[in-house]
């Protein structure tokens, strides 16, 4: 009887693919924080306090890049290998890896793993799914060696060949993943105005962050007349978002006594551009962000909160879920009868897990914002900033994280584990789901706006 309960048991849980990318994230985390809060890993050779190990360990393995200690000084260089590992691993997500162990012996991926990896890089189909996840595989390890590559141009001569290489490899695969750390010491500003490391980092970001889905379609179809409808609507609202968002920088920065104004004019381009590209996921920054404008700021995390696209290593709400939200409302302006996006037409159902995703990440933002507010004597601005961007994984900071109280670290760590799973995906794990109805009540009529 016991044997027959714990099989059901066992197959309920390996049938759930949300409630195994949830566990799967929080035993990478789990693991990670014990490794990082030993003695070993630190360069003083002082265990660091758990709280604050677990805490980068969330960040890395969620590819957020929030810490409350500063990655180059406090962790020795097996430290930093810990911290890359769990970076890679969340970024590609951890049965995409998992998976990588029956491919390798020649074995068949089974129904169980597809579906889960299915759930991973949110395609809709079972079809293709191995061609598509050693796709993701191969795809990744070439953009990463190419990114060292063109990063060791400048690493290599500066630190010498070893640190170079490892400096430039580490980089790669924190800005592929969208994660923000770094071992510089103060991100990418001493180098702000090189160009060569600004394109590289933001064409990784980017890369990263359009999703896998999107970038196969491109290497496949090789026109963008054949791509799929996500697909040119991930081109077109990650193309336009970084503009939009390049120029305000610019204009906020340069005519409002910002950071810009005593930089030069292609430094000033070259700033904006970036920190719009990196504010949306990555967390690097080539500005002083302690220091922008509350303007600014407040435009940034419309950008954290927006995010990259789905299927890909970035956080957020996703730039498709945030395009649906905007057509729908224009189609309801103009009083359409259905939302028609390039020629096709988009479910009532997706319009509803849209609004849905966008109601739950905005009141998760506003409660965690609240309660931190209540522990913490931080500006609003800073505090929401914050939580934003752990929440989107970007891992910008307005210099608050290390001075988070306790509550407050608990409250961005779970914010940013939510952010990488996505809580409607913690909602589907924990079976947050009604049964199917088959009774159809009266319509009601209710009075909106």
């Amino acid at each position: 009887m016991k044997e027959n309960s714990l099989k059901k048991f066992v197959d309920k849980v390996t049938s759930n693919p949300a409630f195994i990318l949830s566990a799967g994230f929080f035993i990478l985390i789990t693991i990670g924080g014990l490794l990082l809060s030993t003695p070993f890993v630190t360069q003083s050779g002082k265990a660091t306090k758990p709280l604050d190990a677990f805490f980068v360990a969330a960040s890395a393995s969620c590819v957020t890049g929030l810490s409350p200690v500063n990655t180059a000084n406090h962790w020795n260089t097996l430290g930093h290998v810990i911290i890359l590992i769990l970076i890679q691993i969340g970024g590609l997500g951890i049965m995409t890896l998992a998976s990588l162990v029956p491919l390798i012996l020649g074995r068949k991926i089974g129904i169980k793993s597809r579906m889960i990896l299915r759930e991973q890089l949110n395609v809709e189909s079972l079809s293709g799914m191995v061609k598509l996840f050693k796709y993701v595989l191969a795809f990744t390890i070439i953009s990463e060696l190419i990114g060292a590559a063109l990063l060791a141009i400048r690493f290599v001569p500066s630190y010498g060949l070893s640190k170079g290489l490892w400096f430039s490899v580490f980089h790669s695969i924190s800005a592929f993943c969208n994660a923000g750390f770094d071992i510089l010491g103060d991100s990418i500003y001493p180098l702000r105005s090189d160009v060569l490391i600004n394109m590289t980092l933001m064409a990784l970001i980017v890369i990263g962050g359009l999703g896998f889905m999107v970038t196969s379609e491109i290497f496949y179809k090789k026109s963008v007349r054949n791509l799929s409808t996500h697909s040119k609507l991930v081109l077109i609202i990650s193309a336009s978002l970084i503009i939009i968002g390049s120029i305000l920088f610019y204009l906020l920065e340069t005519y409002n006594n910002g950071v810009l104004k005593s930089e030069g004019p292609l430094a000033s381009v070259l700033e904006s551009l970036f920190q719009s590209v990196s504010a949306r996921t990555a967390g690097f920054y080539s500005v002083d962000l302690t220091r922008i404008n509350d303007s600014t700021a407040f435009m940034l995390i419309v950008l954290m909160f927006i995010g990259g696209s789905p299927g890909s290593t970035a956080g957020g709400l996703k730039t498709t879920t945030f395009g649906i939200l905007v057509l729908a409302t224009i189609a309801e302006i103009k009083r359409d009868k259905e939302l028609v996006v390039l020629k096709r037409r988009i479910s009532d159902e997706n319009i509803k897990k849209a609004m849905s995703i966008f109601m739950t990440s905005f009141a998760v933002v506003l409660l965690v914002s609240f309660l931190i507010s209540l522990t913490d004597d931080f500006a609003v601005i800073d505090i929401l900033y914050e939580t934003v961007s752990a929440l989107a994984t970007v891992g910008a900071s307005r210099g608050i994280t290390a001075y988070l109280s306790n509550a407050g670290k608990i409250m961005i760590g779970i914010c940013m584990y939510l952010g990488r799973v996505g809580p409607m995906t913690m909602a589907f794990a924990f079976g947050l789901k009604s049964d199917e109805k088959l009774i159809r009540y009266p319509e009601a009529f209710i009075s909106l706006g």
